[in-house]
């Protein structure tokens, strides 16, 4: 043990004093875990982090200004602790790009998902690194950790240390937590210790006994939220509840200048940096995927894909169960499990948003993670989807099933509403291609962009194969892959992914004066001039999606899309019903010609 337990306790008070200090000149903020919690902080960056090596997490995200105090301390370049909640200051919830901070946490339950998938990535790589999560009663409540969980304790991830704030209140009063947390986590695969959140020389014996068991480590750490305040133990301790008079007197009380020299030995060998993956680069000579004049987009990505992996790109695919069914699992694949994590696939079970956020754990460290699902089941994971593109994380999400052309299996496989709100997430690359040559490029460009995730639409039907012709510049987001032959065009038909084959036979019926554009990446079609946006929108513009109408009408005069749940039938039969039916759409135009 690098400091004794008197050591610590001083320690910890300039962690609570600096913290809290934080708080109250920002006049906001979460007291109680600050109180509460501060011991089990200090004992893991004082005694057993190891910079450069180790990483810490802090699925709790409510208690930022305890993190921040002590990666402060601790010598990490954070800033100024007194722009804490402040415009340009530091976040109110922790943010990947910190300094010493490795998730994008606050929303419960996704810091635990993150500590997992870092845990994961230190057994691929075959490195040493320790990650510590300290989570709380609401992390433990959602659904997110609990698949998390169950996952690490199938991979046996015995390098994962999870440090639970058991003070047994939320917001609303009782924390709800599981009758019997331990034996949930032990019938999940891991050991459980549970000592006295604030016992120096306890917690040190727990931390120090976690590792080497084969299996991950669940502490149970008894604590007492706002310890030491006047609301102690209830849940008005939670968030800031405390006159600024007791705040001053709780700073004042912790103060410790031989806290703070201790901390200063710790900040002065804080010499290591953390190691990260460069991103992966593909060859570029990979051949477009060619599987004839009728084939479905996922059996053009899984082509693509295969010879992206026998081409030496070291992609981390995965599939929460349906690998087969998105082709995300191809015959290059090999399975990563326990005791030696080699290979390039992880079988999530079917745990969609657990999937998510272990993937930005995994891409955390630099790897580059690739997870497949049904479209419709985007929903299960869009937490972290959205976290993904706020932290800059390069995920690809391979979504396939994506209309009511999936058929018998029914509405609730059926996606409406799923590609058009994907497409509002800022700084998220949504591609749906219509061929082989899309396909590559939305692989290609995903692969690329190494500060944005991206997802990867997909049909399961197979449909006829429109080429993208010689010289268009799929990167644009838009082009026109069937050209009007007339001199003037009268009609603009946008389609994207398996309707711009119904397009191309709608403007094959219309005649001459008519041109089909692709938009495979409508954020990036969006971003172009106007004088290029203007070719591409000429005459009359109707667009074909099968999914919501409503954002198309941002470029079109009317659209032919679904705003309605679907109903069971075969694909086809459903496709047409709906109206993407070439005759009933030629029919539409022309009445709106007239």
């Amino acid at each position: 043990m690098r400091f004794d337990a008197k050591q610590l306790q001083e320690m910890s008070k300039s962690v609570r004093a600096h913290a809290l200090d934080a708080v109250r000149h920002a006049g906001s903020g979460h007291v109680g875990i600050v109180l509460g919690a501060a011991d089990i902080v200090t004992t893991i960056y004082a005694n057993f982090l190891r910079r450069g090596r180790d990483r810490f997490v802090l699925s709790a995200g409510h208690g930022s200004a305890l993190l921040y105090s002590v990666l402060k301390l601790a010598g990490y370049d954070v800033g100024d602790l007194h722009g804490f909640r402040k415009l340009g200051g530091l976040p109110g919830h922790p943010e990947c790009g910190i300094d010493g901070v490795f998730a994008t946490t606050g929303p419960l339950g996704q810091g635990v998902g993150n500590a997992v998938g870092l845990a994961l990535a230190e057994k691929i790589r075959g490195t040493d690194g320790i990650i510590y999560c300290l989570c709380s009663d609401g992390d433990l409540s959602e659904g997110v950790a609990a698949e998390a969980i169950t996952f690490a304790g199938r991979y046996q991830l015995d390098n994962l240390v999870l440090i639970w704030d058991d003070n047994g209140i939320s917001i609303d009063g009782d924390a709800l937590t599981d009758i019997d947390v331990a034996e949930r986590m032990r019938a999940a695969g891991w050991r459980t210790v549970k000592v006295p959140g604030d016992d120096f020389n306890k917690l040190n014996r727990a931390l120090q006994g976690a590792v080497g068991r084969h299996v991950p480590v669940f502490i149970d750490a008894k604590t007492v939220i706002g310890r030491g305040s006047s609301v102690a133990g209830t849940a008005a301790a939670h968030g800031f509840a405390l006159s600024d008079s007791e705040m001053m007197q709780l700073v004042e009380k912790n103060i410790s200048p031989v806290g703070d020299d201790l901390w200063a030995t710790v900040a002065n060998d804080a010499t290591a940096k953390y190691a990260l993956h460069s991103a992966q680069v593909c060859p570029n000579d990979i051949p477009v995927p060619d599987l004839g004049d009728v084939a479905s987009t996922r059996e053009l990505s899984g082509a693509y894909l295969q010879s992206m992996i026998t081409a030496g790109c070291t992609l981390i695919g995965g599939s929460a169960d349906l690998g087969h069914s998105t082709n995300a699992k191809v015959s290059a694949s090999i399975d990563i499990m326990p005791p030696k994590y080699r290979g390039n696939y992880i079988n999530y079970g079917v745990r969609e948003h657990a999937m998510g956020a272990i993937m930005n754990g995994l891409a955390a460290t630099g790897l580059r993670p690739y997870g497949s699902t049904f479209l419709v089941f985007s929903d299960y994971m869009r937490p972290s989807i959205r976290l993904a593109a706020m932290s800059g994380l390069p995920v690809i999400y391979v979504f396939t099933h994506d209309s009511i052309a999936v058929g018998a299996d029914g509405p609730t496989h059926q996606p409406i509403e799923q590609l058009p709100s994907l497409r509002l997430i800022p700084k998220l690359n949504v591609y749906r291609p219509c061929n082989g040559a899309e396909v590559a490029y939305a692989w290609s460009a995903a692969i690329a962009d190494g500060s944005r995730p991206s997802a990867i639409i997909l049909s399961r039907q197979k449909f006829a194969q429109i080429k993208t012709p010689g010289g268009a510049d799929i990167s644009r987001g838009g082009y026109i892959i069937y050209p009007a032959t007339a001199r003037r065009v009268r009609v603009t038909i946008l389609a994207t992914g398996a309707e711009v084959a119904l397009a191309v036979a709608v403007a094959k019926k219309l005649g001459d004066a008519v041109q089909v554009a692709s938009i495979p990446s409508v954020a990036d079609f969006r971003a172009q001039d106007d004088k290029y946006k203007s070719k591409i929108l000429a005459g009359y513009v109707v667009a074909i999606e099968a999914a919501a109408t409503s954002p198309w009408f941002e470029f079109a005069d009317a659209v032919v899309g679904i705003d309605s749940f679907g109903v069971s039938g075969p694909g086809d039969a459903v496709y047409s019903g709906f109206g993407f039916d070439t005759d009933t759409i030629v029919r539409d135009i022309l009445k709106k010609l007239k």
